[in-house]
């Protein structure tokens, strides 16, 4: 990795003893409290996922989904954990057709259909840190700072103002009124107006959850509300759904980079698509072409990573995937013929999308953490089960009503997921750990952050900063365009107009682009770099 020395808007942060980086500042600083208090990187990732789902309600939530790398410095190796709901026993793919035609719709409790899975994760990753690291944490002093947040209230953020003004099928004049009920008393654009934002019913679960684990949330008392919730809202979910719920232990993706590895989550995660990526781009000298020719080469690998994840990713305990397929290197070494450098190839806009957060943490001991929590779309289904403060997620939306498509709906099935924290290792240890939210952007970020610290030596905050790019669809909208923002000098977007892209310029710093995160771990420190794009911040010890 070769340096480069750009400026950038926010300053670089450096750490010797730990660091961790989230989109919203509450949450980062409840991730480095705990550092200071002498747990370690995978503690801080829980604590900063708390608070974030409490910061950060248009995002994710304890209502929705996570998924985690994490590197154990102890033992050097490194865990995956799937913390993904299955769909509800109930949810029949002949009765959900004969209802809602091709599609299941976004919104309501038909679309929370899924078990959520957020809790099962920081429960998970709170034993391996007792048990496996030796923290000496407790569970409950992981969510004493969303606790108090979600109690006390905080000062809505830029982004949930933004977001929560644009979601007009939720809050807008037009939204359904068995949504509006529940979901304007707690999350109306006018209540965020006032200085601090709160959420006591959340609050209350949060409390329950430090005081009965996961258990009360799978099994107990939590349970039994959640599902009544969940049940009146017409959502199919029952007792029996969460309680056979459990997050799972998966081996990580790796595929070869520049003398590296790049890992990152199996299906059903578009893991392998980000890997496939990189992999494609290995066969180019990226650090020698200018900025057009660079864009062009990460879009063109995109395009054919992007064909193979939409006809095969689901759920693989219920259906084939052929991921050594997908990412065997002579099958890769073909594909890449494809790739011209001078004309872009004809591709359909891609179909996933969402929102979410990434969260990323490492510690001096050499623990490090990537983790991504997700609602699916902004608030989810727009669900507040009952009286328990926690929205429930849309994710079971994006399975299909085709008989005939691997990722059509099934009873117990997890659906197809764009969530994918991912590290890239040098010598068998984490040197970048790193992620971002925005559904199809994720693994396009991912090749841009990666490529430009490895390729083209930018430091993290600068790569991080850098214009960035997304082709084809995301949070809800079809398209085949590549979208640029406006950062990028006006010769870059001549240039891939001339190849054949339908390049739109947008905003300078955009949403679309997602939200990225990056961890870069020296021998003599941690470096972090934190995306302007959100409300977050990089902070370390």
């Amino acid at each position: 990795m070769g340096r480069v020395t750009v400026a950038t808007r926010w300053p670089e942060t450096r750490a010797r003893h730990g660091i961790v980086a989230s989109p919203h500042a509450l949450a980062s600083e409840a991730g480095r409290a705990i550092l200071r208090r002498g747990g370690n990187a995978v503690d801080a990732a829980i604590a900063a996922a708390a608070t974030v789902a409490v910061v950060y309600p248009h995002m994710n939530g304890v209502g929705g989904d996570n998924v985690w790398l994490i590197w154990d410095g102890r033992r050097g190796t490194l865990a995956a954990l799937n913390a993904t709901g299955r769909a509800a026993a109930a949810a029949d793919l002949d009765a959900y057709r004969a209802r809602f035609g091709a599609a299941i719709p976004a919104r309501g409790g038909p679309a929370a259909l899924t078990v959520p899975g957020v809790v099962s994760g920081w429960w998970a990753a709170h034993r391996l840190s007792r048990d496996a690291l030796g923290s000496p944490i407790p569970w409950a002093a992981l969510l004493e700072d969303a606790i108090a947040r979600a109690r006390d209230g905080f000062p809505p953020a830029p982004g949930q103002r933004r977001v929560t003004a644009d979601t007009a099928d939720l809050f807008g004049a037009a939204a359904p009124a068995d949504l509006r009920a529940a979901l304007w008393r707690v999350y109306h654009p006018a209540l965020l107006a006032r200085e601090r934002f709160v959420q006591a019913e959340l609050a209350d679960t949060l409390a329950e959850l430090a005081a009965g684990g996961a258990e009360t949330f799978y099994r107990g008392a939590l349970a039994r509300r959640l599902v009544a919730g969940a049940a009146a809202a017409g959502s199919p979910l029952a007792l029996e759904d969460l309680a056979a719920h459990t997050a799972d232990w998966v081996e990580p993706l790796r595929v070869p980079y520049r003398g590296g590895v790049a890992t990152s989550l199996p299906p059903p995660t578009q893991g392998m698509t980000a890997l496939a990526i990189l992999a494609l781009l290995e066969g180019f000298d990226l650090a020698a072409l200018d900025e057009a020719d660079w864009v062009h080469l990460v879009v063109e690998a995109t395009k054919l990573a992007v064909e193979d994840r939409d006809r095969w990713l689901t759920d693989p305990t219920l259906v084939p995937v052929p991921v050594a397929r997908c990412l065997d290197p002579a099958r890769l070494a073909e594909r890449r013929k494809r790739i011209s450098r001078r004309a872009a190839m004809p591709a359909r806009g891609a179909p996933s999308g969402g929102d979410t957060i990434a969260i990323v943490a490492a510690d001096a001991e050499g623990h490090a953490v990537s983790l991504i929590q997700s609602l699916y779309w902004e608030f989810g289904s727009g669900v507040l089960a009952g009286s328990t403060g926690v929205l429930l997620q849309n994710r079971g939306a994006f399975f299909s009503l085709d008989p005939a498509h691997p990722n059509r709906l099934a009873p117990r099935k997890r659906t197809a997921h764009t969530l994918i924290p991912s590290m890239y290792l040098v010598d068998g240890r984490p040197r970048l750990v790193y992620g971002t939210m925005g559904g199809e952007g994720q693994p396009q970020t991912q090749a841009a952050l990666v490529t430009r610290i490895v390729d083209r030596g930018l430091a993290p905050q600068a790569a991080v900063e850098a214009p960035r790019w997304l082709w084809g669809r995301t949070w809800g909208e079809a398209s085949r365009t590549l979208r640029l923002e406006g950062r990028f000098a006006p010769a870059v977007a001549a240039a891939l107009g001339a190849r054949g892209h339908d390049v739109r310029v947008v905003e300078a710093w955009s949403d679309l682009m997602g939200h990225a995160h990056v961890i870069r771990v020296d021998a003599d420190g941690l470096v972090g770099g934190s995306d302007p794009r959100a409300d977050g911040a990089v902070l370390g010890v």
